[in-house]
């Protein structure tokens, strides 16, 4: 298979956690007889810096010309309040792309339980996915933000249309796994929310055999707490996935360890690791590579299609998880603490020897 991906390190620990990206995909090729072209461009505050524009046009170019993209991470305080951010470049490759879905895969690894802010009774069997809407909603409807001195406006819309769209992605992943959707809204309050629940009826009659709860996103965000283990799937809207699915990402004890996906209908996907850009441990060696490993996983079971390729590498991540060489985020002791080159290495050699013999059963919750 001969495949183009565009790599956007991005800033701060983006450029080194993308080359465990790098390393990783370079693997697979020889593995399994793959030929994968990488181009790499700017995009963010690296790209702000050397031609003014978050988002520049031969980076967007690039991307759409693509199979896929790979996102590192963008932003820093170094463009904080300037006119120009490296976030507008975040939010206009999403819309450019039209890449509606953003799926989070929320998975506990058993060997990092003790690592979350959860007691263990309570993320034991945690594995849920969160589908959030991701280009309508407050971040992208007009007018938006009207100031004055002592007003200032946001607008919250949704069209059918886009209800309709990311709720049927979502019932699709739902009926592959335990056939349970639950949408969250705020339908007691809001008017969107409420053609939203409508929408999310309506689209249910072509999936009887998935059941389907409707939640407030102020109990929804109780009850990841509370019990998380009763998700499977969730859908909601553009803020309220933004919000929840941050805070989803503390279950499993670090934002180190979770991808996502930003998917269109029918045109190249966005994955990237949940972390930011984390300028403080820039050029530390010290970056957590494994939410932009499994990122590539999840690009090529989704773009790709090949699921064989994507379990090798969630297969070599469980086993250097479980072997213990990992960043500081998740090590047991900061002398425990393996580099971010020591993570790729063990990755590679995982890799490359087919040491990784767990099975996903074994290792998961």
């Amino acid at each position: 298979m001969e495949k183009m991906i565009t790599v956007l390190p991005g800033d701060g620990i983006g450029k080194e956690v993308m080359e465990a990206a790098r390393a990783v995909l370079h693997v697979i090729e020889k593995r399994f007889d793959h030929v994968f072209t990488i181009i790499e461009k700017e995009i963010g505050g690296a790209a702000i810096d050397r031609t003014g524009e978050p988002l520049p046009a031969d980076t967007l170019a690039s991307c759409q010309q693509s199979d896929a993209i790979l996102l590192g991470a963008v932003g820093g305080p170094k463009w904080e309040g300037g006119a120009v951010t490296p976030e507008q470049g975040l939010l206009a490759i999403r819309h450019a792309l039209k890449v509606y879905a953003n799926v989070r895969p929320v998975s506990v690894f058993k060997d990092l339980t003790a690592l979350s802010p959860l007691k263990e009774a309570h993320v034991t069997g945690v594995d849920f996915i969160i589908v959030r809407e991701l280009t309508g909603g407050l971040y992208f409807a007009k007018p938006k933000e009207r100031r004055s001195e002592d007003e200032a406006v946001d607008t919250l819309a949704y069209h059918r249309q886009e209800i309709t769209r990311i709720v049927t992605k979502a019932f699709q992943l739902a009926r592959k796994r335990k056939k349970k959707l639950t949408s969250v809204d705020k339908a007691n309050v809001l008017e969107t929310s409420k053609l939203w629940r409508e929408e999310v009826r309506a689209v249910h009659a072509a999936f009887p055999d998935v059941t389907v709860e409707h939640m407030l996103v102020d109990n929804a965000a109780m009850q990841l707490i509370r019990k998380p283990s009763q998700f499977d799937v969730i859908v909601t809207e553009n803020m309220f996935g933004d919000i929840l699915s941050d805070e989803a990402s503390m279950i499993t004890g670090s934002l180190g360890m979770l991808p996502s996906a930003s998917l269109s209908e029918n045109g190249p996907a966005l994955y990237e690791p949940v972390h930011g850009s984390a300028p403080d441990l820039a050029g530390s060696n010290s970056a957590n590579p494994f939410g932009m490993v499994l990122s590539v996983a999840m690009m090529l079971r989704h773009s790709f299609q090949l699921e064989e390729e994507a379990a090798a590498i969630e297969l070599a991540v469980q086993e250097v998880v479980r072997t213990h060489v990992v960043t500081s985020d998740i090590a047991a002791s900061e002398q425990q603490a393996a580099t971010t080159s020591d993570v790729i290495e063990a990755l590679v050699s995982c890799l490359e020897i087919e040491a990784a013999t767990a099975t996903i059963h074994e290792v998961y919750q």
